[in-house]
């Protein structure tokens, strides 16, 4: 083929080579990619109700009224079969409010859509009990003596995870000293939370803050390891509180409403 190309006029040798990267683009522009598009998805207060029902619900022991707003946060992502070509995701890619992200950062587990929704509903059903038992843990409370009940619909994963905890703790215990753990305000956050309360990193946060700041919240708190993604897209007015377990959320939430100093990211 070399031989044969430098006899060729070069313009002509150059259309010859060209020939197979353009291909190459044609075939990519309109292959389906292992990518999908998200934004920011809604909120929840978990120290409220959702479809009419408390979404914490405790028996056993006194539970305190609260003020304030805890609200988990999501994002909406299109589907696991869904596919998207390149000239769409370059316009996503340089769009405001939207991100591109890899297929696996959002559907890890595989699967068919079904599948994959019943994965998701399954981790937030292991999210809860494990709430439940970091939040008792932490106020060192018998679980034999406290039944926790949570309850949202519609949402799965386990990024809820420590939302749940600040909950638990907040209308069992408020800050410690009577008065609310929210200092009243709206606080947002994420992270998943294992049963000793160590807290996780999750997808989507830089998305998940613009939501929080959308539904009125001025704290979020953020996986400590997730720190640059949230200020990489940080809304204004928007305060970021990094965390690594559910006594550092709640030591920073009892420092705030003391004018105290709050670990920034």
């Amino acid at each position: 083929m070399l031989p044969r190309l430098t006899r060729l006029p070069r313009p002509a040798a150059l259309a010859v080579c060209a020939a197979p990267v353009i291909g190459l683009f044609a075939v990519a522009a309109f292959a389906p990619l292992p990518y999908v598009v998200a934004v920011p998805g809604p909120t929840a207060d978990v120290l409220g109700s959702d479809q009419g029902k408390p979404v914490i619900s405790i028996s056993g022991v006194p539970v305190r009224d609260t003020k304030g707003q805890l609200r988990m946060t999501t994002i909406r992502a299109t589907g696991p079969s869904s596919t998207i070509k390149l000239p769409e995701l370059l316009r996503y890619w340089f769009g405001t409010g939207e991100a591109v992200m890899p297929r696996e950062a959002v559907y890890p587990s595989g699967g068919s859509d079904k599948e994959i929704e019943a994965h998701n509903l399954e981790e937030m059903t292991k999210s809860q009990s494990a709430a439940a038992r970091a939040a008792l843990g932490f106020l060192r409370k018998d679980p034999k003596d406290v039944k926790v009940e949570l309850n949202l619909a519609d949402v799965g994963g386990p990024s809820a995870g420590l939302m749940f905890s600040l909950g638990i703790v907040d209308k069992l215990d408020g800050d410690g000293s009577g008065a609310d753990l929210t200092g009243g305000r709206t606080v947002a956050g994420t992270g998943t939370i294992a049963a000793d309360g160590a807290v996780g990193p999750v997808g989507g946060v830089g998305l998940k803050t613009q939501a929080a700041q959308r539904d009125g919240a001025s704290v979020f708190l953020v996986p400590k390891a997730e720190c640059s993604d949230a200020r990489a897209e940080l809304p204004d007015g928007l305060r970021l509180i990094p965390v690594t377990s559910l006594t550092d959320a709640v030591s920073s939430l009892r420092a705030l409403n003391r004018n105290e100093k709050v670990p920034s990211c």
